[in-house]
């Protein structure tokens, strides 16, 4: 896309959105990356009544180690694929209390390593818990990325690769919550209300229905 359309799109989501922020709720970078792990395939809100029991005990590596797999799971059974989720935190908890002295990694590389993080989680918490520069590519992001044109990709890698080239580093951290809140308040699934939709005049979508 040519960028003076990407930065049309830009400022209008900036506009649109100006107190776009994360909707998980947090109080540390380890609370949001087991909040990130669960969000799989599960609404935040869900996520947000789960963590706010859990993190009352368990809101350190160290602390959520003292659980078994199967008491982790009886706390997280509502968010969906709980087996694997408990898994994948367990294992994280591990590795960072064993390779990082407790602490979060604050490196996309080093994020990646830990058990339950790919890409995505990976992107959020570097740009949420540790103020980088990323986009994090959910399912909302992907859809309204490639009904508006401004980055367009049959996988989660390439949409984030074009949306990188679109806009301008300083502004992708932002661009995730923007294009996230599209989503969920205008650009629908499965009903787009394209009719109330600022961006229609910008959106590829749109102009070839």
């Amino acid at each position: 896309m040519e960028n003076t359309k990407a930065q049309k799109i830009l400022k209008e989501l900036a506009a649109l959105y100006p107190d776009a922020q994360p909707a998980l709720e947090f109080g540390s970078p380890y609370e949001l990356l087991v909040a990130v792990i669960l969000s799989a395939q599960c609404t935040d809100e869900r996520v947000n009544k789960v963590t706010k029991v859990l993190f009352e005990k368990y809101n350190t590596p160290e602390k959520m180690l003292t659980l078994t797999q199967a008491e982790l799971e009886k706390y997280i059974f509502s968010c969906g694929f709980y087996r694997n989720k408990a898994a994948h935190i367990l294992s994280a908890s591990h590795d960072i209390v064993e390779k990082f002295d407790g602490n979060v990694p604050c490196t996309l590389d080093r994020l990646k390593t830990l058990a339950g993080v790919g890409q995505k989680t990976a992107n959020v918490v570097y740009a949420v818990a540790f103020g980088g520069d990323a986009i994090a590519v959910d399912t909302h992001v992907f859809r309204v990325s490639n009904r508006l044109g401004v980055a367009e990709g049959n996988t989660p890698a390439k949409v984030e690769a074009g949306l990188n080239a679109a806009f301008p580093k300083s502004e992708w951290s932002k661009a995730h919550h923007y294009l996230i809140y599209h989503g969920r308040r205008v650009c629908h699934s499965q009903k787009p209300d394209c009719v109330n939709c600022t961006l229609r005049d910008l959106c590829k979508f749109y102009n070839n229905k």
